[in-house]
C-alpha cells in the first residue's frame, strides 16, 4: 500500500493474531474538499478535535464478521458470503436483529487480503476476549474475528428489562478473538471497572459492556417509592459479581448538548435576557 497513505494515518489501536489483524486508523488530516463552505467546515471538525477514522482488517486465511453495510473496499483473495442459515435461520436472525438494534445480515469476510470498512468520524474501541463473553450496549457491535459467535442475551430481572434503558435484550458476543465496537465517546473517556464480587450502581444509561459474569438489575436508589421521588435520583442500573464493567461517564452531557446546548452557555444566555 502507497506509503503516503500511511503517512497521513495513526494507528489508535490494534489486535492480531495469525490468521487476522485488526487495526482502528485515524486520519491526521483533511484537505481534499473543492468547495468552500465544506473546507470551512473541515476546518471546525479539525480544530475542535474530531477526527476521521476507518477500521482496516488484514486476513491471512482468517475471517471477520461486520455489520451490514459496514465495508468500504477489500484487496486480495477476499471471499464473501453472508449465511442466513435456511428458512428458520432467518427467521431467528431478524427476530434477533429487530431486538437488538443490529443489521439482519452480517456479511463474513475471508482469504487474504485487506478489508477496509467505512470511514467515520465515530469512535472505535476494540475488546480481546479469552473464552469468555461480553454484553454490550444496542447497535454497539461492529465487526469480530469469525472466531466469536455473535448472539442474544435477555434480562433477567423485570425491572431491568422494564427500567434497564436497552429493553429486554441486548447483544452478546462469546469465544475467543478480538471484537471491535462503535462507542459514543472516545477511548480515553471510558473506565474500565474490574469488579471482584463487588457492586457498581449507575444513574443512567451510560454501561456500555460488562463481563457474562456480571449480574445487571435496576434498584431504587433509596428504600420505599417515597425515598426515590425525594431523593431526586430514582432508579440505578446495578451491577453485581465479579468481571468487567465499562461506563462512559460523559455521555450524558454530549447528549444533552447536542440536543440543548451546552449548559453553562444556555444559563448565561438566559441571566442576560433576563435583565433585558
Amino acid at each position: 500500500m502507497s506509503s503516503k497513505f500511511y503517512q497521513n494515518v495513526n494507528v489508535l489501536d490494534s489486535a492480531e493474531t495469525d490468521t487476522v489483524k485488526i487495526e482502528v486508523l485515524e486520519y491526521n488530516d483533511l484537505k481534499g474538499s473543492k468547495d468552500p463552505h465544506l473546507s470551512k467546515e473541515l476546518y471546525y471538525v479539525q480544530k475542535s478535535g474530531m477526527s476521521l477514522k476507518q477500521v482496516k482488517v488484514t486476513l491471512n486465511e482468517g475471517g471477520v464478521i461486520t455489520e451490514a453495510g459496514a465495508l468500504n473496499f477489500h484487496k486480495g483473495n477476499i471471499r464473501s458470503e453472508s449465511n442466513t442459515g435456511g428458512v428458520g435461520g432467518l427467521a431467528k436472525k431478524m427476530l434477533k436483529n429487530k431486538l437488538t438494534s443490529e443489521s439482519t445480515f452480517k456479511p463474513r469476510y475471508s482469504g487474504v487480503g485487506e478489508v477496509f470498512l467505512e470511514p467515520s468520524f465515530s469512535h472505535y474501541i476494540i475488546v480481546k476476549l479469552d473464552g469468555g463473553s461480553i454484553i454490550v450496549d444496542k447497535g454497539l457491535f461492529y465487526c469480530c474475528e469469525d472466531s466469536l459467535e455473535v448472539g442474544v442475551t435477555s434480562q433477567k430481572n423485570v425491572t431491568a428489562g422494564l427500567f434497564g434503558g436497552d429493553g429486554w435484550f441486548q447483544t452478546k458476543v462469546s469465544g475467543k478473538g478480538a471484537c471491535v465496537l462503535e462507542i459514543p465517546v472516545p477511548m480515553n473517556e471510558i473506565l474500565k471497572y474490574q469488579l471482584n464480587n463487588e457492586k457498581l450502581q449507575v444513574d443512567g444509561n451510560f454501561a456500555l459492556l460488562r463481563s457474562g459474569s456480571v449480574d445487571f438489575t435496576v434498584e431504587r436508589s433509596t428504600k420505599g417509592i417515597s425515598g426515590a421521588f425525594t431523593s431526586g435520583e430514582g432508579l440505578l442500573q446495578t451491577f453485581e459479581g465479579t468481571g468487567s464493567v465499562w461506563i462512559a461517564p460523559t455521555q450524558p452531557v454530549y447528549a444533552v448538548m447536542g440536543m440543548h446546548g451546552i449548559p453553562q452557555l444556555q444559563t448565561a444566555t438566559y441571566n442576560q435576557e433576563s435583565k433585558t
